[in-house]
């Protein structure tokens, strides 16, 4: 009888400690709304997107109370930055105009193929959208056939370390081919030197790009010259 009480003892003990540790697990897992809110920010950059705090069932009215008490600014639909973080013009307007490309110039400060930032902000878009918002705030807008406007298309990180849309290294070298006559000639023979000398560069790739765009007889003369 005496052995019985023991084992009953024994499982009571071990049920109590199994559920102590189980409810402390629970308790560390579970963050509070305002620590999920701020682990999202931390997450990203300093930006909070409110699709992530939807996703947690987080109320609007929660939220923009959130939004006031820790000055959030609102930069896109949806999202806002914190007061700490740098302001990255490009990852912003990307943002808010997901159909922008970066090209020409601004591809070229982003893989890092210029000695110096552009003057203006070089995107390329889709031919029949509708880029009067772009060009009335000075963005160099280029309306690119459907056909050609996802090729070359990936993501880069901007300087402050957001991911943007970009057109890849072959397609801006062709894009500054095709178009040499309008660009900064410094700028333009600094990036195609400095892309030859590039080890991961793609040869198959920039003379299907070239030949697509109708610049092969171009392109192909300079890597000859430079190669």
């Amino acid at each position: 009888m005496g052995w019985i009480c023991k084992k009953s003892e024994k499982t009571l003990y071990f049920l109590a400690y199994m559920w102590y540790n189980n409810k402390r697990e629970s308790e560390v897992g579970v963050l509070t709304k305002t620590e999920y809110i701020e682990k999202m920010i931390e997450n990203n950059n300093g930006y909070l997107f409110t699709k992530d705090i939807s996703e947690y069932g987080i109320s609007k009215s929660y939220l923009s109370e959130f939004v006031k008490k820790r000055g959030l600014k609102r930069v896109a639909h949806g999202v806002y930055i914190d007061a700490d973080t740098w302001y990255d013009e490009l990852y912003i307007l990307g943002l808010r105009n997901s159909k922008a490309v970066f090209s020409h110039a601004t591809a070229l400060y982003i893989h890092g193929l210029t000695e110096r930032e552009p003057f203006e902000t070089h995107v390329s878009v889709p031919y029949a959208y509708n880029a009067k918002h772009l060009r009335d705030k000075e963005v160099c807008v280029h309306q690119v056939k459907d056909d050609l406007y996802e090729m070359g298309l990936t993501e880069a990180e901007t300087n402050c370390g957001n991911r943007v849309a970009v057109y890849d290294l072959e397609r801006t070298v062709c894009d500054m081919i095709k178009t040499r006559d309008k660009k900064d000639p410094q700028m333009f023979l600094y990036a195609i030197k400095e892309y030859s000398k590039l080890k991961n560069k793609n040869i198959v790739n920039l003379m299907r790009y070239a030949e697509r765009m109708g610049v092969e007889n171009e392109v192909r003369m300079y890597m000859e010259v430079l190669l």
